[in-house]
């Protein structure tokens, strides 16, 4: 029992679970009510399901790896959390990587086959790829594992906008996105598409600066270049903060456009789950000091992307 429970810490399940409830709701709550409004087809739902599967899959995949090639790292930043050898053998945890990559893989070729969209497969496989780079070097390195993560998570939606952009033309002519709506609408979804990707792009990136202002002493030690080591905390505060600013400046210029609409309970939740969480980050970022604020703020941050994705239930909820 305590190797199972080791085991789903390994593959950080309420991450997982995160990923899976971030692209069923891009679907029911943005992409369906627009693409075929009152119309279940249940074979593209099947191939939704196996799409979120495939990313919770490539996503476990990435945790075990990251894992298997931190260890020395992680006995210094966070040895009571520690799974590799502790609980799992190494020589498993490589095996379950390949396991988790290589079913997320062949769910995305076997997708791309059906639909004849053939993004998806190799998307799949990249992004394999980048988790594996991304663990033997990117992350060691300023600032350009950072990114590779922030993408992977905006990806995350935007992959379910171009597997519904497709499927219709492929599998159900005559239903295809753009036929079955006009060209404004079909743009509408588009850019709510990006909307939702450029959040979780920045306020990943956000989250992955503080927790290496966490991680900053072993990061040091074992020689990575990360930006609180190569740059000092200061100067990754300024960096965060920066970006604070710009993700509140962006969602308070999306209120004044909702205020428009009339979306008033949409502005409340926004404002209050979301914008003024921001701001009270930015302010307590400032004042941190040791890695258990780092900590706080990380998972303060991760708070603000779960709201940030739920907001989607106000697109049903204002176009039904």
């Amino acid at each position: 029992m305590k190797t199972a429970g080791a085991f789903f810490r390994l593959i950080r399940y309420p991450n997982l679970i995160f990923i899976a409830v971030t692209q069923f709701l891009f679907y029911f709550c943005i992409l369906y009510p627009v693409a075929h409004p009152g119309v279940f087809f249940a074979d593209e739902f099947s191939l939704l399901l196996l799409l979120v599967i495939s990313s919770v899959c490539i996503a476990a995949g990435g945790y075990v790896i990251n894992d298997y090639f931190d260890l020395s790292i992680d006995q210094v930043n966070k040895p009571e959390r520690i799974v590799v050898e502790k609980h799992i053998q190494r020589r498993w945890a490589i095996i379950w990587h390949w396991i988790f990559s290589t079913a997320g893989v062949v769910m995305g070729f076997y997708i791309s086959f059906v639909t004849r969209n053939w993004l998806i497969g190799f998307s799949n496989v990249l992004c394999v790829l980048l988790l594996w780079v991304y663990s033997t070097t990117f992350k060691k390195k300023l600032l350009s594992g950072n990114i590779i993560i922030s993408l992977l998570t905006a990806w995350v939606v935007l992959v379910v906008f171009f597997f519904v952009d497709h499927f219709s033309a492929a599998v159900l002519p005559g239903w295809a996105m753009p036929a079955n709506m006009d060209k404004e609408a079909h743009r509408r979804v588009m850019r709510l598409a990006f909307l939702y990707g450029g959040f979780a792009f920045v306020i990943s990136l956000i989250r992955e600066v503080i927790k290496d202002m966490e991680d900053i002493e072993g990061d040091a030690r074992y020689g990575c270049k990360t930006m609180p080591v190569a740059w000092g905390i200061p100067v990754a505060k300024v960096f965060t903060g920066t970006w604070l600013m710009v993700l509140t400046g962006s969602l308070l210029t999306i209120q004044v456009y909702a205020m428009y609409l009339g979306w008033w309970w949409s502005i409340i939740y926004c404002t209050l789950l979301i914008i003024l969480p921001l701001l009270w980050i930015t302010k307590k970022l400032y004042k941190a000091t040791v890695a258990a604020d780092y900590h706080y703020l990380s998972g303060a941050v991760k708070f603000v992307m779960l709201a940030g994705i739920l907001s989607m239930v106000f697109f049903k909820l204002y176009q039904s």
